[in-house]
């Protein structure tokens, strides 16, 4: 089985280079799930601390004679904590992208896993 891997450019497709990109994406799936496993883990960490920081200065935030209202409390907070607002931002957008590479890569077996039954079906005809 033959097809195009780029602008003029035929490779030929068989069971062992379908086999061994599955192989590779398999290792590639292990490591991407390690680093999503790792990215949620942090993310957590960064979201307890970060809603910690925030009651804290919530908390701290209560003046004798001055009435804040509860707004005026939680931006008080959220100035104080921008730098765990911040971090946490970030582990969410990581966490994100960690999950889409995830995807992405699982998306690339089932089109190998395709690809391989086309080219067994071809070679037993």
């Amino acid at each position: 089985m033959r097809y195009l891997s780029g602008v003029g450019v035929e490779m030929i497709v068989t069971p062992a280079s379908v086999e061994k990109r599955l192989l590779d994406l398999s290792k590639e799936i292990d490591e991407a799930q390690q680093f999503l496993d790792k990215a949620e883990r942090d993310y957590f960490v960064g979201k307890t601390e970060c809603e910690l920081a925030l009651a804290k200065a919530r908390l701290k935030n209560r003046v004798e004679g001055i009435k804040l209202t509860v707004r005026d409390k939680e931006d008080i907070a959220i100035v104080e904590c921008q730098s765990e607002l911040q971090r946490l931002a970030i582990a969410e957008a990581t966490v994100r992208a960690a999950r889409g590479n995830a995807s992405r890569i699982k998306t690339q077996i089932d089109i190998a896993r395709s690809i391989g039954t086309s080219v067994r079906a071809a070679l037993d005809n």
